[in-house]
Protein backbone atom coordinates (compact mmCIF):
# COMPACT_ATOMS: atom_id res chain seq x y z
CA UNK A 1 0.00 0.00 0.00
CA UNK A 2 2.81 2.44 0.89
CA UNK A 3 4.46 1.81 -2.48
CA UNK A 4 1.16 2.54 -4.27
CA UNK A 5 0.64 5.75 -2.27
CA UNK A 6 4.17 6.88 -3.11
CA UNK A 7 3.47 6.20 -6.78
CA UNK A 8 0.21 8.16 -6.69
CA UNK A 9 1.92 11.14 -5.10
CA UNK A 10 4.67 11.17 -7.71
CA UNK A 11 7.40 9.58 -5.61
CA UNK A 12 7.88 6.57 -7.87
CA UNK A 13 11.05 5.74 -9.79
CA UNK A 14 13.43 8.67 -10.34
CA UNK A 15 12.55 10.69 -13.42
CA UNK A 16 14.76 13.44 -14.82
CA UNK A 17 12.05 16.03 -15.47
CA UNK A 18 14.59 18.60 -16.70
CA UNK A 19 15.76 16.18 -19.37
CA UNK A 20 12.18 15.38 -20.37
CA UNK A 21 11.48 19.10 -20.80
CA UNK A 22 14.63 19.58 -22.85
CA UNK A 23 13.35 16.77 -25.09
CA UNK A 24 10.05 18.55 -25.73
CA UNK A 25 7.86 17.36 -22.87
CA UNK A 26 4.82 19.41 -21.97
CA UNK A 27 3.59 20.00 -18.42
CA UNK A 28 -0.15 19.60 -17.96
CA UNK A 29 -1.48 21.07 -14.73
CA UNK A 30 -4.78 19.34 -13.95
CA UNK A 31 -5.92 21.62 -11.13
CA UNK A 32 -8.98 23.83 -11.54
CA UNK A 33 -8.66 27.07 -13.51
CA UNK A 34 -8.92 29.02 -10.23
CA UNK A 35 -6.08 27.05 -8.62
CA UNK A 36 -3.94 27.41 -11.75
CA UNK A 37 -4.50 31.19 -11.83
CA UNK A 38 -3.25 31.46 -8.25
CA UNK A 39 0.14 30.06 -9.29
CA UNK A 40 1.60 27.58 -11.75
CA UNK A 41 4.75 26.43 -13.50
CA UNK A 42 5.85 28.74 -16.29
CA UNK A 43 4.89 27.33 -19.74
CA UNK A 44 2.60 24.68 -18.25
CA UNK A 45 -0.88 24.33 -19.68
CA UNK A 46 -4.03 24.01 -17.62
CA UNK A 47 -6.42 21.19 -18.42
CA UNK A 48 -8.52 20.48 -15.32
CA UNK A 49 -8.85 16.78 -14.54
CA UNK A 50 -12.62 16.80 -15.00
CA UNK A 51 -12.22 18.08 -18.60
CA UNK A 52 -9.16 16.11 -19.72
CA UNK A 53 -11.15 13.40 -21.55
CA UNK A 54 -12.67 16.09 -23.80
CA UNK A 55 -9.37 17.90 -24.44
CA UNK A 56 -7.10 15.06 -25.51
CA UNK A 57 -6.71 16.61 -28.98
CA UNK A 58 -4.82 19.53 -27.38
CA UNK A 59 -1.96 17.15 -26.60
CA UNK A 60 0.50 15.41 -28.91
CA UNK A 61 0.61 11.65 -28.28
CA UNK A 62 4.17 11.59 -29.65
CA UNK A 63 5.59 13.95 -27.01
CA UNK A 64 6.25 13.21 -23.36
CA UNK A 65 3.62 14.58 -20.98
CA UNK A 66 4.23 15.46 -17.34
CA UNK A 67 1.10 15.83 -15.24
CA UNK A 68 0.95 17.84 -12.02
CA UNK A 69 -1.63 19.15 -9.56
CA UNK A 70 -1.58 20.26 -5.92
CA UNK A 71 -0.46 17.01 -4.28
CA UNK A 72 -0.03 14.37 -6.98
CA UNK A 73 -3.34 12.56 -6.67
CA UNK A 74 -5.23 14.24 -9.52
CA UNK A 75 -2.12 14.13 -11.68
CA UNK A 76 -1.93 10.36 -11.08
CA UNK A 77 -5.51 10.00 -12.32
CA UNK A 78 -4.70 12.21 -15.31
CA UNK A 79 -1.62 10.13 -16.12
CA UNK A 80 -3.70 6.97 -16.12
CA UNK A 81 -6.41 8.60 -18.25
CA UNK A 82 -3.85 9.68 -20.84
CA UNK A 83 -2.21 6.24 -20.88
CA UNK A 84 -5.60 4.58 -21.39
CA UNK A 85 -6.12 6.88 -24.39
CA UNK A 86 -2.93 5.92 -26.21
CA UNK A 87 -0.36 8.30 -24.72
CA UNK A 88 2.75 6.22 -24.20
CA UNK A 89 5.15 8.55 -22.40
CA UNK A 90 3.32 10.09 -19.43
CA UNK A 91 4.84 10.94 -16.06
CA UNK A 92 3.23 11.99 -12.80
CA UNK A 93 5.18 15.05 -11.68
CA UNK A 94 3.27 15.17 -8.39
CA UNK A 95 2.54 18.52 -6.77
CA UNK A 96 3.27 21.51 -8.98
CA UNK A 97 5.41 23.33 -6.40
CA UNK A 98 7.60 20.28 -5.87
CA UNK A 99 7.89 19.75 -9.63
CA UNK A 100 8.74 23.42 -10.10
CA UNK A 101 11.61 23.02 -7.61
CA UNK A 102 12.90 19.98 -9.52
CA UNK A 103 13.00 21.75 -12.88
CA UNK A 104 14.27 25.17 -11.82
Amino acid sequence: MFKTLKSILGFGPKVDFKELLSNGAIIVDVRTNQEFNQGHIKKSINIPLDTIQNKLEKLNKNKPVITCCASGIRSWFAKNKLKSNGFTEVYNGGGWMSLNNKIN
